[in-house]
């Protein structure tokens, strides 16, 4: 760490301390004990009031590891400003902190899980005093040991949401590291992965859909236009070859005006000869009631002759793309609030790039809404 470089400066952190028997840098063991502080890690504790958030529970975690060990995974992402990467399970439940290191080096402690892998220095950086690895090593490990195979899709399409990694990246990496453990699960996920998700599930809807019709040729988040040239929507999915088109309705969809807004959007969407189909979370498990409105849209498209359609997908050519991680990339400064409606990853790495971990270790094993 530089001279004068404070660990989650830029974050707003609370940074663990030890016992203090004088109380001066820390709290005495009769009050670490007490309610006034919580325990973070074996010997370390911040004042009760600090929220755990992910972005807390991460520099916890990171305050306190050895030198040669650092963060990664879904936590690497998230503190780099990446969305969905939360760090809760299915249940929302906190997951421990993955940390990578070349040799077995720590105790076993629940805030942590411990991955013994070799570390190259170019994987690693220093992210606002944090030793992290780099957004390709934290997103393969995300893929690797992801519990499963949807899980692993979803999350990859999450990464490259924050445009911190491409999938020609991301297949390069692998590609040059076949022997690290769930090197298969991670090239699956990326042959199914797709650049332009803006959700987790979106994934659960694709497949499903495919699942039903394994022919179709969906596209992701594809802007549709009248044959003037003027926005009607931007779907989840689109089947361009017949007009139907697919939405996750999760609960953010349910407030009053947000859902009248949906509504207008889906009267617009059917007066231009589309074909609506809403997933909600209950069909990711029991996919039968989804799977008959899909066959019901298909039918009804099925009916309308394609010179019915007052529909295109070639966008007016003053329309940015943003369907790739590339091409997001190229939109900055003020653009991006236009056409993407977030700024670019929050958080960059600290300069100089300072991969200092496991030097002389023997073994060295890392677009805008647009939808309403």
């Amino acid at each position: 760490m530089t001279v004068g470089q404070v660990l989650g400066e830029r974050h707003g952190v609370v940074l663990p301390v030890r016992v203090d028997r004088s109380g001066v840098t820390g709290p005495t063991p009769r009050a670490a004990a007490g309610p006034e502080w919580r325990r973070t890690s074996r010997g370390h504790y911040v004042p009760s009031y600090v929220e755990p958030t992910t972005a807390q529970r991460i520099a916890e975690v990171g305050a306190v590891l050895p030198e040669r060990v650092a963060v990664t995974g879904w936590a690497a992402l998230s503190w780099r400003g990446a969305r969905w990467f939360e760090g809760l399970d299915a249940q929302g439940v906190p997951l421990a902190v993955p940390v990578v290191a070349p040799t077995r080096c720590l105790r076993p402690q629940p805030v942590m899980e411990l991955r013994e892998e070799r570390l190259a220095e170019e994987d690693l950086e220093r992210v606002d005093g944090l030793l992290a690895t780099t957004p390709l090593r934290s997103t393969a490990s995300v893929i690797r040991h992801a519990p499963d195979l949807d899980t692993a899709v979803a999350r990859l399409e999450m990464a490259y949401a924050s445009d911190l990694v491409s999938a020609g990246e991301v297949e390069a990496w692998l590609d040059e590291r076949p022997g690290l453990p769930g090197i298969v699960q991670g090239r699956e996920a990326l042959a199914l992965a797709d650049e332009n998700s803006w959700s987790p599930m979106e994934w659960t809807l694709r497949r499903l859909w495919l699942d039903r019709f394994a022919g179709a040729r969906l596209l992701v988040n594809r802007p549709v236009f009248d044959l003037t040239g003027k926005h009607i929507a931007t779907p989840d999915l689109i089947d361009p070859e017949t007009g139907v088109t697919g939405e996750y309705d999760g609960a953010a969809h349910h407030g009053g005006a947000r859902r009248a807004t949906e509504l207008r959007r889906e009267g617009d969407v059917r007066r231009h000869g589309l074909e609506p189909v809403v997933m909600v979370a209950p069909d990711g498990h029991r996919p039968a009631g989804f799977w008959a409105r899909l066959d019901d849209a298909y039918a009804r498209a099925a009916r309308r002759a394609a010179s019915e359609r007052t529909w295109t997908l070639e966008p007016p050519y003053w329309w940015r793309a943003t369907h790739s991680v590339a091409l997001r990339r190229a939109v900055v400064g003020p653009e991006r609030e236009v056409w993407l409606s977030r700024p670019g990853p929050m958080f960059d790495p600290d300069p100089p790039h300072t991969p200092a971990a496991c030097r002389g270790e023997e073994r060295q094993d890392g677009q805008g809404s647009w939808k309403t």
